[in-house]
């Protein structure tokens, strides 16, 4: 059926630094379209790129029916409305974390046809490191794995970044809390009980910029991680197990350009091994993987009701940072 035809929505730092770049090195594809509120800027951006149409208006670009697919890196509070414009206009969606700013929000999506394709942009999913890692887990390479740990942060106080934007839904759960939500779900084949936070805000933002946080999984498994979006920057991700461990290096932003590696031990704890993989591009991969999907070679695994879960998810560490208790997932 050829190459999948895509539309970008917006000229979003995400999209043109890393997922369009990423896009563009794959032979599955093609990004055929950008736009922009601005027509100036959506022409900057494709000449810069290389893509071949430039749109003023969103709802231009979604009227073109060479675009098969849309990528929708809007800040988080347009993340529903316009994936459901693009649906409407017979585009299979590729929206970024995380999907809503809430579950009853994403829940909207559950009206779309079932034969328009949505997922959320989770990249990790299609990393050779993450890849390797879930396998090695079901393999029993560690034993049975039963914790995971978690440490995501960066420092962000630029007043006009939409993450410092509370009204539109930034703050730090939304934009990388997401992510040990989502890796532990991923690793553990299975979704979380209750959960349970600690959430420090900006006084001035209001945004939640340090969370810490607990999910207990069936069968005595949880996760825990920190967050934040004021602190130094840094990540990793550990699995444990009944019979070893792995480390992640760089579990979330992984290079493009290099060998990505995890750390695999066994029970001495001074002994291991680094595994590198080759380079390649997550958001390449992940562009291609929802291509294979709309094509229908693939199964889509992780479609709406998944999104809807990992907000459920959310909303719980959200009410038990105000409760001071641990609520249940639902």
């Amino acid at each position: 059926m050829g190459k999948v035809k895509w539309g970008v929505i917006s000229t979003a730092n995400i999209g043109v630094a890393k997922v369009i770049p990423g896009m563009l090195k794959s032979s599955e594809l093609e990004v055929a379209a950008i736009s922009s509120r601005n027509l100036k800027t959506a022409k900057e951006w494709a000449g810069k790129l290389g893509i071949p149409k430039a749109y003023g208006s969103y709802e231009e670009m979604l009227a073109d029916p060479e675009i098969e697919a849309v990528y929708n890196p809007l800040p988080n509070h347009l993340h529903v409305p316009l994936t459901l414009a693009a649906a409407r206009a017979g585009k299979h969606v590729l929206c970024e974390k995380p999907i809503a700013i809430t579950a009853k929000e994403a829940a909207q999506l559950r009206k779309l046809p079932k034969s328009i394709k949505v997922a959320e942009a989770f990249m990790v999913r299609h990393a050779l490191q993450w890849k390797d890692a879930l396998a090695r887990v079901k393999a029993g390479e560690i034993g049975e794995a039963r914790a995971i740990q978690v440490m995501f942060t960066y420092f962000n106080r630029d007043p006009k970044n939409v993450r410092n934007m509370a009204k539109i839904g930034g703050g730090g759960l939304l934009d990388i809390g997401c992510y040990p939500v989502t890796i532990s779900r991923y690793i553990f084949g299975a979704d979380p009980t209750r959960a349970a936070a600690t959430i420090e805000r900006d006084p001035v933002f209001k945004t939640d910029r340090l969370a810490g946080a607990i999910l207990e999984f069936p069968k005595g498994r949880h996760l825990t991680f920190t967050a934040s979006t004021q602190l130094a920057p840094y990540q990793r991700v550990h699995i444990m197990g009944t019979k070893g461990r792995i480390e992640i290096e760089i579990p979330f932003n992984a290079p493009p350009d290099r060998p990505n590696r995890i750390f695999v031990q066994g029970m001495e704890m001074n002994e291991g091994t680094w595994h590198e993989f080759p380079i390649s591009d997550q958001y390449q991969l992940e562009a291609e993987a929802f291509g294979r999907v709309i094509r229908k070679e693939e199964k889509h695994v992780w479609g709406i009701e998944d999104a809807i879960t990992n907000m459920k998810v959310l909303d719980a560490l959200f009410r038990s940072g105000k409760t001071g208790k641990f609520e249940k997932v639902k």
